[in-house]
Order: structure tokens, then C-alpha cells, then sequence
């Protein structure tokens, strides 16, 4: 079988410190080896791309994400979709709380994500946008002072509501429902504010929704310093906001950004479908990986790695 035809990508970006939308690819087909590589060149530079009218189903989007790397299972407590073990189905309003708050995906467990790729399947008339935010320019912009302590500090992510501090917003019982099981398993996991990435070797901020407090420190100590942190992150200026529609795909690396689903449609149907990849292991910038307190990880990143066909190839 000839090897598919090369494919020419236009990249343009969409904000000036985050974002690209990415023409001329067909994510439905078989890429080749270039466009998969242009594909993640753009992806680290800008750290979330953007693709207009995909016509995907659940497997050509797993076929598509594994081009990049080993899905993970949708979620380590909320199941997937049936029949689609990579796939979790964010139908909100039925199944699922919105997810209006920043966060990085699964940063509760040892290695959180790679990159989440993101299909659009049902969307408001109006509403319903994503926003993203970049973690690595977020660090450079801090003050030489509070670089210099950022990368000595560590903190606790986890999965568990902390309610002296955060009431949700969404109270509805099938928001409830959905925390219930969200939190079903504890997550624990301490985490450098400050990781190095592992391809870019730029220093970028681990903090977000999940953060609950600094090593060693209270949540209540921790509180200020976490929000003065935070607001570096999500500075517009900082942000790229994508106006969805039916068939776009979004593909962000999520070692280097946070998002924020704004939840301003009322009751209108918004349907989603993520597909996340497994990441590895947060190493600080001197060198410490890091540390599991409480959950393993281990099913939710390796269940749906393919085999090794015998000649080294999974």
C-alpha cells in the first residue's frame, strides 16, 4: 500500500500568546508521518489548535489521537462512553457537571495528561465557549521574586471537593450525581508548582481547580498565594477563546495550559466528546518528580496501550 500523500497545513494563529487554527487537514483520514509531526510542532508552540468542519465518529477520533501518543481510559472515576473506552461523553445538563472553572484535565493523579483532543458534537446557538490559558508565558510574566519562590514550592492536587472553600455553582441533581462519582475514588498527589516540560524545556505553572494547597502549608495559608499565582494564568492577555461549532476539533497540551468551559447557555443541549493522552511523570526544576499520597494511576494510563505486535512496535 503507497504511503498516504503529503498534506500542506495552513497555521494561523488565533491570539498572540496562545492558539492556532490549523487548515488542509482531514483528521478523519490517515495523516502521514509530516502532517502528524507538523501537527505537533504547532501544538507546542502555540499550545492548544483548532480544527473547523472534521466529519469524526468515536473511532476515527481515536484513530486521529493516537497519532500523537496512548489514549488513556476516559476518566479514572467517571466512566466512558459504552463501547468507547477512550471516550468520555461530556453531555452536560444530563450526565455531567459544567466544567466552569480553570483547571488543567486530571491533574489529581501522578501523571496527568499529555494533550485531551476535543470534538464538538451538539452546540448552543449561543454560548458554550472554551477559553484557554498558557501556563508557560503565565510563569515568565511572574516577577523575578515570585518566579524564584514558584520553583521551590509544591502542592496539593486532588480530586475531593474542598466545600469550606468552593460551593459549586451547579447544584442540580444530576450535578450532584455526577460529583458523587467524580469523587467515588480519592486522587491525591503532590505535584512541583513548576515543572519543566519534557519536550519544550520551558518551566511552566501546574496549578488550577484542583490545586488545594502548598505542601506543608494550610488551605487557608495557601489560599492568597494560590490565587495571586493563578491570576498570572488567566490574565486575557494570556487566553484564547474559541467559539465552537458543530465538527470543530480542539487538541491542547495540557503539560502547558488550563481552560475554562464557559457556561453561559442556560438549558440548551452542549455535547462534547474528550479524548485525553497519557502523559508522564511532572519532574521540578531540580529534577524531583512528582509524588502519589493517595490513588494509583496505573489502569487509568496504560489500560488501552495496544499490544506489542512483536517487533517492538505497540
Amino acid at each position: 500500500m503507497s504511503a498516504p500523500a503529503q498534506t500542506v497545513l495552513d497555521i494561523v494563529k488565533v491570539a498572540g500568546d496562545i492558539g492556532a487554527e490549523i487548515h488542509g487537514a482531514d483528521l478523519a483520514s490517515d495523516l502521514p508521518d509530516d502532517t502528524v509531526t507538523a501537527i505537533r510542532a504547532a501544538l507546542l508552540e502555540h499550545k492548544v489548535v483548532f480544527f473547523r468542519g472534521q466529519d469524526l465518529d468515536e473511532a476515527s477520533h481515536e484513530r486521529f489521537a493516537r497519532g500523537f501518543g496512548t489514549p488513556t481510559t476516559a476518566h479514572p472515576t467517571v466512566p466512558a462512553l459504552e463501547g468507547a473506552p477512550a471516550v468520555l461523553d461530556l453531555d452536560y445538563g444530563k450526565t455531567t457537571s459544567r466544567a466552569n472553572h480553570w483547571h488543567t484535565d486530571v491533574t489529581f493523579v501522578q501523571r496527568p495528561p499529555l494533550g485531551s483532543i476535543l470534538r464538538a458534537v451538539t452546540i448552543p446557538p449561543y454560548g458554550g465557549d472554551t477559553v484557554w490559558a498558557n501556563t508557560a508565558t503565565a510563569y515568565a510574566n511572574l516577577p523575578e521574586e515570585l518566579r524564584a519562590l514558584a520553583d521551590q514550592l509544591w502542592v496539593v492536587h486532588s480530586n475531593q471537593y474542598d466545600y469550606a472553600a468552593y460551593k459549586p455553582a451547579d447544584d442540580t441533581e444530576a450535578a450532584k450525581r455526577h460529583r458523587a462519582v467524580f469523587t467515588s475514588v480519592a486522587y491525591e498527589t503532590e505535584h512541583p508548582v513548576v515543572r519543566v516540560h519534557p519536550e519544550s524545556g520551558e518551566r511552566v505553572l501546574v496549578l488550577g481547580g484542583f490545586a488545594r494547597r502548598f505542601v506543608g502549608w494550610s488551605a487557608e495559608d495557601s489560599r492568597e498565594l494560590l490565587r495571586l499565582f493563578q491570576s498570572y494564568v488567566t490574565e486575557l492577555e494570556n487566553t484564547v477563546r474559541w467559539r465552537w461549532a458543530p465538527g470543530d476539533v480542539a487538541f491542547w497540551d495540557n503539560r502547558a495550559t488550563q481552560h475554562y468551559a464557559v457556561a453561559d447557555y442556560g438549558t440548551l443541549p452542549r455535547r462534547v466528546q474528550r479524548i485525553t493522552l497519557a502523559g508522564d511523570v511532572p519532574v521540578s526544576v531540580n529534577g524531583t518528580h512528582s509524588r502519589v499520597v493517595t490513588g494509583d494511576d496505573t489502569t487509568y494510563n496504560t489500560a488501552l496501550a495496544l499490544p506489542d505486535d512483536g517487533g517492538g512496535h505497540a
